[in-house]
């Protein structure tokens, strides 16, 4: 009867963490979805928020790790729920670059807010939309153990890579057809690649999903 009050019990701060991830997952969802919505809208007032917001992304970080560390310490987990635990320690550590990916994005929207807009924006919050949608379905890919899906995310990185290296290659024309697009230009370059490097982010998170579930390391082998 014990063993089983302390499997219960054990189950129930499993969950606590799972939920507590999904918070800090859905935070980070919204500053991604704000700091291009700042942009697109030139909302500085938003894009002031986003940047706010990255410290309550870094206190989730400090105390799910706190939470990972006690439930190491104290259950000594093994098999599947070790893998659960030590991946959720690292995870968080892509979600907390994530936030720091979107307070960059914001604060080249502040300085991007004082100029007159270079151009109508529809690649980026294309790129920031798919980006956005990796980091949610690697979350739920991590909570519900889903293989499949985190495989999904990791081969739809190519596509927000495609989205990129497309915004590279206008920005360039822009510059070289008229220098004094240059520092716009630079600004929007440096916010199309924090979005890839989001969509890395989430990569990475699908990548210890599926080492998880299977026990199998795949990362540089998924074309």
């Amino acid at each position: 009867m014990g063993h089983e009050h302390i499997s219960r019990a054990f189950d129930i701060e499993l969950d606590e963490l799972r939920q507590s991830i999904l918070q800090m997952g859905g935070k980070v969802e919204l500053m991604i979805a704000n700091s291009v919505k700042s942009i697109v809208e030139r909302d500085t007032e938003l894009a002031e928020k986003t940047i706010a917001q990255d410290h309550e992304v870094n206190g989730f970080e400090v105390s799910i790790d706190e939470r990972c560390l006690e439930l190491l310490a104290l259950r000594q987990p093994t098999a599947r729920d070790l893998r659960f635990i030590t991946i959720a320690l690292k995870l968080v550590t892509d979600l907390e670059r994530i936030g720091d990916q979107c307070t960059n994005i914001a604060r080249r929207a502040r300085e991007l807010n004082e100029e007159p807009p270079l151009k109508p924006y529809i690649d980026i919050p294309r790129m920031a939309h798919w980006a956005e949608v990796m980091v949610k379905e690697a979350l739920d890919s991590f909570v519900r153990g889903d293989a499949d899906l985190a495989i999904k995310v990791c081969k739809d990185d190519s596509f927000v890579d495609e989205l990129n290296i497309q915004i590279q290659r206008e920005l360039l024309t822009f510059m070289i057809e008229d220098p004094g697009t240059i520092s716009r230009s630079m600004k929007l370059n440096y916010i199309s690649k924090s979005l890839e490097r989001i969509a890395d982010h989430a990569t990475n998170i699908a990548e210890m999903v599926i080492f998880m579930v299977k026990g199998k390391d795949i990362r540089h082998t998924i074309a």
